[in-house]
């Protein structure tokens, strides 16, 4: 049996996403999007709640095409508020909007979202060295830089703690504790 990170706990879908997912890096610009603008929706809820709407997520919200996003109109914002498979909050539908706008003002300026976000890491991920979940931190230096940045480029839902949890998700730290067995693997990717 594979020792796991604590916090995955025995959901399947939660493990499923800890094996397969958590960790691993992220280049896809789509795919960024889609985990920022999760990470947000999940504030002040548990993750497993986002997981489990996740795929309702992708069906509403265009499958996180930001250009579509961005042109979201209130019919939109009607619909989302109207859709229980997702976080039915209007502020967080509104973020989702101007974020998607801000991804794209990025892409236009660094060429890509990828390459805005990794350069907080030079372009390769940190690689810790956590014993236990207890060691690591809700924030850093790095995630408090990318929180000021993105505000200050108008994105909601992007405070300190959502942005390392997207670092950690996105693969831009490995998180993951020394004692299982996807630190290695997921160190071994870089």
């Amino acid at each position: 049996m594979n020792h796991r990170c604590e916090w995955c706990g025995h959901d399947p879908l939660y493990i499923s996403y800890h094996d397969e997912e958590w960790g691993v890096p992220v280049h896809d610009d789509r795919h960024l999007f889609e985990m920022l603008i999760l990470e947000g929706a999940q504030a002040g809820l548990s993750w497993l709640t986002i997981l489990k709407k996740r795929e309702h997520y992708r069906k509403a919200f265009h499958n996180f095409e930001a250009e579509r996003i961005a042109a979201y109109s209130d019919e939109d914002i009607s619909r989302l508020l109207a859709d229980a498979g997702i976080v039915r909050n209007r502020l967080k539908i509104a973020s989702a909007i101007k974020n998607a706008r801000g991804v794209i003002k990025i892409q236009n300026e660094f060429g890509t979202f990828d390459s805005f976000l990794w350069r907080y890491v030079d372009g390769v991920p940190l690689k810790n060295t956590w014993r236990s979940i207890q060691e690591l931190p809700s924030r850093t230096i790095l995630s408090d830089a990318m929180s000021k940045d993105l505000k200050k480029r108008g994105f909601n839902f992007v405070g300190s703690t959502i942005c390392y949890s997207f670092m950690q998700a996105v693969g831009m730290v490995n998180d993951h504790t020394t004692s299982c067995f996807r630190y290695a693997q997921i160190n071994r990717l870089t």
